[in-house]
């Protein structure tokens, strides 16, 4: 009978009939009085919402103490019912670290031994204990299913921690948990998508693993092979800011030996990492691929949203977020896209306000932090958007971006020595993030290194050309190279750099202007007034082309052909040309107008491309840095 009860309960859970399964389970309990069937009853009531009766029947006897399963469901309990202190009064607050699994331990030594010769390596471990650590005896003496309750109750402790905002026991506990159990997965993802640890910390823990823990029921010969399967699969993870090839070379074992090629993960890993390379479309293509098939994926939506505000694609946008707010209106996502269509249309309160309420239903979401603060930075409001951005930089420790934003925003109002600060812990977490570059280049040029200033740009042309990036995304950069090689003097380099940037299609009396001051500095005052001409039929009424082209028409009067170029020739003295003081004036008034312009063409588009936490969200910092000509990277 009690056979037959647990067959009958089983195929009730396994059909979702959890009234039968509960009519079943208890009858069972009553017939048995087992501990098990005591668990599984609660297992059924906590599938159907029921917490509270769950710990009920939990709680019955000596079950929390005696039957870790039991225990960690009871806690799970506590948190669904919103009781965190209960929960960690249940769990405790001590992490069972002696149970952590190292590699390279004896354990992992014998884990694929032949099995024909399995006595003489259980012998072989008794006889080597002397010389393995206490943590690996203890682990040993414990049951694989006790283990994996106790690596899930770490996680547990993590989740409370958190939701007390707790993030470094949080983190403690996350990592435990994956150590202890490597097929926790809860716990590793909760490390990853929160960002709890910089990228450098990532590859580092992933190493840490003992994957050899992991084996297949009734057939060794195939755990070796699981263990790097799965080690693979936690690869793909882990941030795409560094190790790119080994990343790469994941992908794409798991595409061709396991044909994983179509699996929403690995296409989301692959649109990640082509968003942080500024190659928008690839992205849009990987993800629109898998909303095409999966309409409500709520892991991709995020990149989805930042690649069509990235490529300016309004309508998509309208459509998406109207359809996510009718179907699924409780999920944070949702209003997530309804904040980011009224970015990109400029609407910033209508923006600020779906963002904030994204971020209050899911407090721990980042990219609706990031988007609640861009709205401020997209109005000037700066003291409020470093507010912002130091909360997301509290809430997600592990990311180089709420730093970097807090940077640039110190930038925007002149606190070098803070924006420098700011910009140098973000370097420490990630050193190949062009935009980071840039702005660390737009400090140097503000503070007179300008070889520091143009070792930055160039290093960031460097990476983006290293990832393909789209060429329009770096345009910004490649003009602040341009105005920092100018500056020093590099006055050939800094033409031909002007030259590339106007051969990308670029309509900006600004640059025509800076292209102008170039030419008249070398004394090619005709081709200045060119040049001048341009910036003035982009921009009619630009009283710094003006200025400039009245200087360069004297000049070119006073050079008079081929006498005035002999005469340049022959003694380099720039006839007509500008003092060095006129030139930091003009300078200084350009780099004012320039702001000026790249603020309006900002405020137009409703923002910056950007890539955040790993949800793909859009910077709207403006431009122009200070009295200088340079831009930022808004494009």
């Amino acid at each position: 009978m009690e056979r037959f009860l647990r067959e009958w309960r089983q195929d009730a859970v396994n059909k979702h009939q959890y009234e039968t399964a509960i009519f079943v389970a208890d009858k069972l309990l009553a017939l048995t009085r087992d501990d098990n069937d005591a668990y599984w009853l609660a297992q059924v009531h906590f599938s159907t919402g029921n917490y509270s009766r769950a710990q009920t029947f939990l709680s019955r006897g000596s079950l929390l103490e005696r039957q870790p399963q039991c225990r960690y469901l009871a806690a799970h309990c506590s948190i669904k019912l919103g009781k965190t202190d209960e929960a960690l009064t249940i769990l405790g607050d001590k992490n069972p670290t002696h149970l952590i699994s190292a590699p390279g331990s004896e354990r992992q030594k014998l884990r694929h031994v032949d099995v024909n010769s399995r006595v003489g390596a259980r012998h072989h471990k008794a006889a080597s204990r002397s010389d393995r650590q206490p943590t690996s005896e203890e682990r040993d003496k414990e049951d694989v299913s006790s283990l994996k309750y106790e690596a899930g109750m770490c996680y547990l402790r993590g989740v409370c921690y958190a939701k007390q905002n707790s993030f470094d026991r949080a983190k403690e506990c996350y990592k435990i948990a994956v150590q202890i159990d490597v097929q926790c997965f809860e716990a590793f993802d909760a490390l990853m998508a929160n960002s709890l640890m910089s990228p450098a910390e990532e590859w580092k823990f992933l190493e840490s693993l003992n994957f050899d823990t992991i084996s297949v029921s009734n057939n060794p010969s195939l755990s070796q092979e699981a263990a790097q399967f799965t080690r693979t699969l936690y690869t793909t993870r882990l941030s795409k800011y560094s190790r790119p090839d080994e990343f790469a070379n994941a992908t794409e074992s798991l595409s061709t030996h396991y044909n994983l090629s179509d699996n929403a993960d690995i296409l989301l890993s692959k649109a990640d990492l082509k968003f942080t390379q500024c190659r928008f479309r690839e992205a849009l293509a990987l993800t629109s691929s898998v909303l095409s098939t999966d309409k409500y994926n709520f892991a991709i939506l995020p990149v989805h949203l930042a690649c069509l505000h990235e490529l300016g694609q309004k309508n998509a946008l309208f459509l998406l977020s109207h359809d996510l707010a009718d179907t699924h209106p409780s999920e944070p996502c949702s209003w997530l896209a309804v904040g980011i269509y009224y970015l990109c249309i400029s609407r910033i309160a209508e923006a600020r306000r779906y963002f904030s309420k994204a971020s209050m239903m899911d407090p721990h979401f980042g990219p609706a932090w990031i988007g609640f603060a861009h709205t401020f930075a997209a109005e000037g409001e700066h003291d409020q958007a470093i507010s912002a951005y130091s909360t997301a930089a509290r809430l997600f420790q592990g990311t180089h971006l709420p730093q970097l934003f807090l940077g640039m925003q110190n930038l925007q109002l002149n606190n070098l020595s803070l924006a420098h600060e700011y910009l140098n812990t973000a370097f420490d977490l990630c050193q190949t993030d062009p935009l980071l570059l840039n702005e660390m280049g737009v400090v140097y040029y503000h503070e007179d290194a300008l070889i520091d200033a143009i070792s930055m740009f160039r290093r960031a042309l460097t990476i983006s050309d290293k990832n393909e990036a789209d060429p329009d995304a770096w345009i910004p950069t490649r003009t602040n190279l341009a105005h920092a090689l100018r500056r020093s003097g590099q006055l050939d380099e800094a033409l031909a750099t002007f030259d590339e940037v106007l051969r990308h299609g670029v309509k900006d009396s600004g640059i025509f202007t800076a292209k102008g001051l170039v030419l008249l500095e070398m004394g090619r005052s005709w081709d200045a007034v060119i040049a001048l001409h341009e910036a003035l039929a982009v921009t009619p009424q630009d009283p710094m082309a003006t200025d400039l082209l009245g200087r360069a028409l004297e000049a070119n009067e006073s050079d008079n052909g081929v006498l005035g170029a002999e005469r340049r020739a022959g003694n380099g003295d720039l006839v007509g040309s500008v003092s060095d003081e006129e030139i930091e004036e003009i300078d200084r008034k350009i780099g004012g107008r320039l702001k000026e312009i790249e603020q309006n063409r900002v405020a137009g588009r409703g923002g910056r491309r950007r890539r955040d936490l790993r949800v793909g969200m859009i910077d709207v910092d403006e431009s122009g840095f200070g009295e200088s000509m340079l831009v930022d990277s808004d494009g």
